[in-house]
């Protein structure tokens, strides 16, 4: 009877086993979430993702060797940008086709404990690693070269039509060649208002900071850019995003304007070259200066209201000086609001 028993338990740990080392469909998913052998929020990765050992200088020569490039995908359970980017971006099949045949994609959870080795051969956890790279989003992108090399960082979730043309622009190694924001405004397509969203009480081409000043929200956009257009015309008409963005000093950008610019650190620049120095490549961005002129922090990829929200709060507050990781801060903010009653829509 004991070994009768002892070939039960086995079996079902094998099952389970199974299981767990297999790509999910969603009920299967779903069952096994309410089982509690796998996270709420746990997002399925395709299966032609790299099944790496985290040993980045082995990932880096092999990819070199085979012609391909690395993508490295820091992520975490429960972020619908990541859940968009596995089950929008990558269920196209010219967009998973590009990449599958193109990049080794590296999953790296970050708040996970596996062991990474970097590419000095230091041995560090994947949240250290993530720390390391000054992650504040998920999903981080960065994209590495033949050498190891960061060439394009992408701090959180790009829609299928900018996303489509960055992993052209990678494939291709155009890094080099022209900004992305230049390949991207011959690749994408897309109807939108072709006006800027300049309010009167936008501050204009002197962005220079003193003591006392108000922290500083400068608005990198463009004409041709349907994602300013909600920004604009939606997430800035929310009356909790309209009493926060009160308590800042509001500028505008045009990323093609040609004119000159006092920066908030006090030096005339061209537009363009300030962007270079910002390494920019998104719209719209919003970066987060303080009254000395100095970059806090900034968002620069697609957001919704409520990450909109806390970036604009996370800078209002300075919980920045306290949470400098935003993800710790956004996990926070939302279990205050659910303690308080409220819901949480991430997707909002």
């Amino acid at each position: 009877m004991k070994l009768a028993v002892s070939l039960v338990k086995q079996s079902l740990i094998f099952v389970i086993f199974s299981l767990l080392s297999l790509p999910l469909h969603a009920a299967e998913e779903d069952e096994l979430i309410s089982s509690g052998f796998v996270n709420p929020g746990f997002i399925t990765k395709p299966a032609w993702f790299k099944d790496s050992f985290l040993d980045l200088r082995e990932d880096v020569a092999e990819a070199t060797e085979s012609g391909r490039r690395i993508m490295l995908y820091f992520h975490q359970d429960g972020c619908p940008y990541c859940e968009r980017l596995i089950k929008t971006n990558f269920t196209q099949h010219d967009i998973a086709t590009l990449a599958q045949e193109n990049l080794d994609v590296i999953a790296i959870n970050m708040w996970g404990d596996r062991e990474v080795i970097d590419l000095t051969g230091n041995s560090i956890t994947e949240k250290q690693f993530a720390v390391a790279n000054r992650v504040q989003f998920t999903p981080t992108l960065l994209f590495l070269n033949e050498q190891g090399e960061t060439i394009f960082r992408a701090n959180g979730y790009y829609p299928p039509a900018k996303f489509k043309p960055l992993l052209s622009y990678i494939i291709e190694k155009r890094e080099n060649q022209l900004p992305f924001r230049e390949y991207l405004s011959s690749k994408v397509l897309q109807r939108s208002s072709g006006t800027l969203h300049i309010q009167k009480d936008y501050l204009t081409r002197n962005l220079q900071r003193k003591n006392g000043d108000k922290p500083l929200l400068v608005l990198f956009e463009q004409k041709d850019c349907v994602a300013c257009d909600e920004l604009h015309g939606d997430i800035f008409r929310r009356w909790e995003i309209i009493k926060l963005l009160k308590q800042f000093d509001v500028a505008l950008v045009d990323i093609w304007s040609k004119g000159n610019v006092t920066t908030p650190a006090g030096e005339v620049l061209t537009i363009q070259e300030w962007l270079k120095r910002l390494n920019l490549n998104y719209t719209p961005s919003m970066l987060f200066f303080d009254d000395q002129g100095a970059e806090l922090f900034r968002a620069d990829a697609y957001l919704r209201a409520f990450h909109t929200a806390a970036s604009l709060e996370y800078v209002a507050s300075k919980a920045y000086l306290t949470h400098p990781e935003f993800q710790r801060y956004v996990e926070a903010r939302a279990d205050e609001i659910r303690a308080a009653g409220g819901v949480v829509d991430l997707w909002e």
